[in-house]
């Protein structure tokens, strides 16, 4: 008898002890949401929030799979506020060559090597729908970035440069994790290429990082050639939640973090 009063006594508590937990948890979403923009509040889609901390631990768990020694996190947020270490340079940068999958338009291309991996994979995808992805620009450095954000200023001024271009230090291409296709170009979303990728680069853990009309958050107009890579249950989340919006589940990831 006492043992079975024990285990009792055993589950209760720790029953008390996650509910506690998840009154913690729900708590919290409400503490970032209220860090967040006016629109990010009105746009968001988080109606079971017990339901949405489960997925976003699932996220969470996944980062852990692509943390490399040196490397910054999958999700870790770059933007005009937050800046990459100016040394900082991902750690084995693996150089892209010409292969089966995926064309290239320079041979300076590199990306992180658990991203490439993730490219290939997409690749396959896209050439099984008859497009072949070309590969336009990828890693870039902290020194080239300032020399291309200045090359924009000296072209179109500041006021427009910063539309166009990221200052150094500011560019999701430091990270080895950002992929410019095609064109780069306005029409490259009117392509097949665009077109496909559009519609399915998600499925394979890519998501459009300036998306049209939501310069006023991203800070950079609409890029429809740009897609960073964040994972399959990143990118499943923030088409559930995020409105689709990558720089919202990145400043909300980055917010949950850090309180």
């Amino acid at each position: 008898m006492k043992k079975i009063t024990g285990f009792i006594l055993g589950i209760t508590v720790l029953t008390g002890a996650l509910s506690a937990q998840t009154k913690e948890e729900l708590a919290k979403v409400d503490t970032v949401l209220s860090k967040m923009s006016p629109r990010a509040r009105r746009e968001l889609i988080i109606t079971d929030k017990s339901a949405f901390v489960k997925d976003l631990k699932i996220v969470l768990e996944e980062e852990k799979k692509y943390s490399n020694d040196g490397d910054l996190p999958l999700y870790f947020l770059i933007d005009k506020k937050h800046y990459a270490p100016k040394p900082y340079e991902p750690k084995n940068l693996k150089k892209l060559v010409a292969n089966n999958y995926y064309n290239i338009n320079r041979a300076d291309l590199s990306l992180r090597p658990d991203v490439e991996e993730a490219l290939v994979k997409m690749a396959k995808a896209s050439q099984a729908d008859g497009i072949t992805l070309l590969i336009s620009s990828t890693y870039r450095s902290y020194d080239y970035q300032a020399k291309l954000f200045q090359r924009w200023v000296d072209i179109d001024g500041l006021e427009e440069a910063e539309r166009e271009s990221a200052r150094p230090g500011t560019s999701q291409h430091q990270l080895g994790s950002a992929i410019d296709f095609g064109s780069i170009s306005n029409d490259f979303i009117n392509t097949k290429m665009g077109k496909w990728l559009f519609n399915n680069a998600w499925k394979y853990g890519w998501t459009l990082s300036f998306p049209q009309q939501y310069e006023d958050i991203t800070g950079y107009r609409y890029e429809c050639w740009h897609y960073r890579f964040v994972g399959i249950p990143a990118a499943q989340l923030q088409r559930k939640y995020f409105n689709d919006v990558q720089q919202y589940m990145l400043e909300f990831i980055d917010l949950w973090k850090n309180l």
